[in-house]
């Protein structure tokens, strides 16, 4: 894959971001989103307003410009939940396997820890993405229930949504 520069994004990345959703939403295998969402639906998910974060990564030795992966990360919820993270990653299938869910991964951990939340975690992680709760667990979380039956993959038909948690 070569070397890989993630930076904050911009409108500009737009492009890529929904090439990366519309490929991970047909799959059917990690999100929830609906099929046909416009370019303006997938920014109003994905191009966030701060407090929120979101970074871009690229491939830049080899294959130059090619997206590889968005991830966005802000407080998990308002008010009284605000001082817990959460983040969504959507990695390019040409680009899984090689790294860039690490990095984006490690960028975003690092990030909310400088921010001064108290800890990460993520809602809906689907039990059957084996690689990315195998990366996730790498990365110290710890899977604190499961949903049984939450998510109806394209595959494997209904299962569980792990809720995964990373203190700080």
């Amino acid at each position: 894959m070569g070397d890989v520069v993630i930076r904050e994004a911009t409108h500009a990345d737009l492009p890529g971001i929904a090439a990366a959703f519309r490929e991970v939403v047909a799959e059917g295998e990690t999100y929830c989103y609906p099929d046909g969402l416009t370019d303006a639906q997938i920014a109003e998910e994905w191009l966030l307003p701060s407090p929120w974060r979101v970074m871009v990564a690229y491939a830049v030795d080899g294959t130059p410009g090619t997206f590889l992966g968005v991830a966005k990360s802000g407080p998990n919820r308002p008010g009284r939940g605000a001082h817990i993270a959460t983040a969504s990653f959507l990695v390019s299938a040409a680009a899984r396997g090689h790294g860039v869910g690490r990095a984006l991964g490690e960028r975003v951990i690092a990030w909310a820890r400088e921010s001064g939340y108290a800890a990460m975690q993520f809602n809906a992680v689907v039990e059957t993405n084996t690689a990315a709760v195998r990366l996730w667990q790498n990365l110290g979380f710890r899977i604190l229930t499961t949903a049984p039956g939450a998510f109806d993959s394209r595959r494997h038909g209904r299962v569980g949504l792990h809720v995964m948690w990373l203190d700080f």
